[in-house]
């Protein structure tokens, strides 16, 4: 793995900033623990000036003719540490800077930010040598001490899930992203999938499913829509299959030919014919229908939607009294439903809105969703959003509910 720029930098800093100036030869005398003796100071000094130019190796050699010299006290330790673990680092010698890190961690000079950017680097060392139990014990203990660069963190999920502690990682990551939404932030959408990546390791459908909702709150990709609708296919009544292909088509999920005949048939069957001759329309201008074997069939399809829609447009003339007169509260929500289609939505979502106040209602959660749908698609956000948020059935209508809210960009 690349270094990070950063992390380059702090252990570049950290070996020729103040935490070694007392590795100089020439400086004046120090008390005997925190001096350098010139024939260690020396090499040292060489060696900081061949990292600061990048010759990490050549570096690497000045520092062992300072650590074969007898007697090292603590501070000559300390600073040859210090030096050795970032020249290593440069170098690619990755083990050999743990260990030097590590010692110069132990010694407890470090303080404060410094000790934390040590304890950082460490943690990615570790990482990038795929140790990641010792990177979490790394990252964790630098976040403890106060450390809040974000990187860090990310090594620290990162290594929890490639360490396979999913749970831990799945932990960390919805904190982030609840945070960002308490906040105001929209959560990144890498910080999602690789959430949905955990979820979907701990075989946590209801997690994926949640973490999946978000993605396409905040990224209403075609894929991630494709995801939450076949997810969610299983938990719907077939008698709402014309309502499931409804949102697929809605959110350009409706692709294969079979899924426009199949609408366009069951959009005929419900007695919406002007629906079924926009989605057999839509099919022919996206090059859908029209050819291979069921061309033909297509064909004749698109003949009994012209023929029907032209039948029931002619119908529309009846009196709206008639109408409320006759029929009971689910049969107003299918006209005016059906009107709306038609382009007569004053007057459609009138006869719908009595219908949900009509009895007796065979299915009250089908003619609520039916009536949020018809504000959607007549552009009535607030509208929509309030009815959509009453629907309650079990039997796939809230499911639908929530597609269609998430769809105007608003969840319960």
């Amino acid at each position: 793995m690349e270094c990070r720029p950063w992390f380059r930098a702090v252990l570049t800093a950290l070996a020729v900033t103040g935490c070694v100036a007392g590795a100089r030869a020439d400086e004046p005398a120090k008390p005997p623990a925190d001096s350098a003796r010139p024939e260690v100071g020396k090499p040292i000094q060489a060696a900081k000036e061949l990292i600061q130019a990048k010759k990490y190796k050549d570096a690497l050699v000045k520092l062992h003719e300072a650590d074969a010299v007898p007697n090292l006290n603590p501070y000559e330790k300390f600073i040859l540490d210090l030096m050795r673990g970032s020249a290593a680092q440069g170098a690619g010698e990755n083990d050999t800077a743990i260990s030097s890190f590590e010692s110069v961690v132990a010694t407890g000079r470090l303080q404060g930010a410094d000790q934390q950017r040590l304890e950082a680097a460490i943690a990615e060392l570790h990482y990038q040598g795929k140790d990641y139990a010792k990177a979490i014990t790394w990252a964790t203990r630098y976040e403890k001490e106060g450390g809040t660069e974000p990187a860090i963190h990310q090594t620290l999920v990162q290594a929890e899930y490639l360490g396979g502690d999913y749970t831990a990682a799945a932990r960390e990551l919805k904190a982030e992203i609840e945070t960002d939404e308490k906040e105001g932030r929209t959560p990144g959408e890498d910080r999602l999938t690789f959430l949905i990546s955990c979820y979907l390791k701990m075989n946590d459908n209801a997690g994926y499913a949640a973490v999946l909702e978000k993605l396409v709150a905040y990224y209403p990709k075609k894929t991630y829509w494709a995801d939450l609708i076949y997810r969610m296919q299983k938990r719907v009544a077939d008698r709402l299959t014309l309502d499931l292909y409804r949102i697929q088509l809605a959110t350009g999920n409706l692709s294969k030919p079979t899924e426009y005949m199949e609408m366009a048939e069951l959009a005929l069957q419900a007695g919406f014919p002007v629906e079924a001759k926009k989605v057999v329309d839509q099919a022919y201008v996206g090059g859908i229908f029209g050819k291979g074997a069921d061309a033909e069939r297509q064909n004749r399809l698109r003949d009994l939607a012209n023929k029907e829609a032209a039948q029931d447009v002619a119908s529309m003339s009846k009196n709206d009294a008639d109408i409320v007169g006759a029929k009971d509260g689910d049969a107003l929500v299918a006209v005016g439903y059906n009107l709306v289609l038609n382009g007569q939505v004053e007057r459609g979502l009138s006869l719908m809105e009595q219908g949900l106040h009509k009895t007796p209602l065979k299915r009250p959660d089908d003619a609520k969703l039916h009536l949020g749908m018809a504000y959607v698609q007549t552009g009535q956000k607030a509208k929509a959003v309030q009815v959509l948020e009453t629907v309650q059935g079990k039997d796939g209508t809230a499911e639908l509910a929530r597609l269609w809210l998430l769809h105007v960009g608003k969840t319960a």
